[in-house]
């Protein structure tokens, strides 16, 4: 039988441990993202994957919000993260930054998300959109690729901040 393990022995980072660490040259973009539910749990899978910041775009809520810091659990304090008034803004300031943009979005020509190629220290800003319209085509035109998460049920998405967690986890984890 295993023995669960209690927090306090997790050997987590303190916030200072986290914010003097080495993140990985990931940069998440949201694309007029609705849900503050939503958003806050995509800085909570930021904080536990060390992504470098989040552009929070549009209608996207921002902290401190209640509905976000109640599903961030203080995550909000630890990643980075800037407002930015039109996702097109944030998508050209990262670009001049060096990194290549990959909105998340059933589109043709897509790629699937088990054949990227990523490796860490290359710099690359994911786009995740609109709960219901998804990442707005404006967007998927700027983009140097889009990736599709596989799926074979009746469905066809998944909700913004499971694909958030899906993604990083494969970007993080090769």
């Amino acid at each position: 039988m295993s023995r669960k393990i209690p927090n306090a022995e997790l050997d987590r980072l303190t916030q200072q441990q986290y914010l003097e660490s080495e993140k990985h040259s990931i940069i998440i973009i949201l694309d007029n993202v609705r849900s503050m539910q939503n958003v806050g749990a995509i800085f909570r899978t930021a904080d536990a994957f060390l992504i470098e910041h989040i552009f929070l775009c549009g209608i996207t809520a921002t902290p401190p919000h209640r509905d976000i810091l109640k599903t961030a659990l203080g995550s909000t304090e630890t990643v980075a993260w800037t407002y930015s008034k039109t996702t097109e803004e944030a998508v050209n300031k990262v670009r001049e930054q060096g990194y290549d943009i990959a909105a998340i979005e059933q589109v043709e020509n897509s790629v699937s998300l088990e054949n990227v190629q990523w490796n860490q220290g290359e710099k690359i800003a994911i786009v995740f959109g609109h709960e219901v319209n998804g990442v707005s085509q404006k967007i998927v035109d700027l983009a140097d690729k889009c990736i599709e998460i596989p799926q074979w049920g009746t469905k066809h998405s998944f909700n913004i901040s499971v694909s958030a967690g899906i993604v990083l986890w494969q970007l993080v984890g090769k």
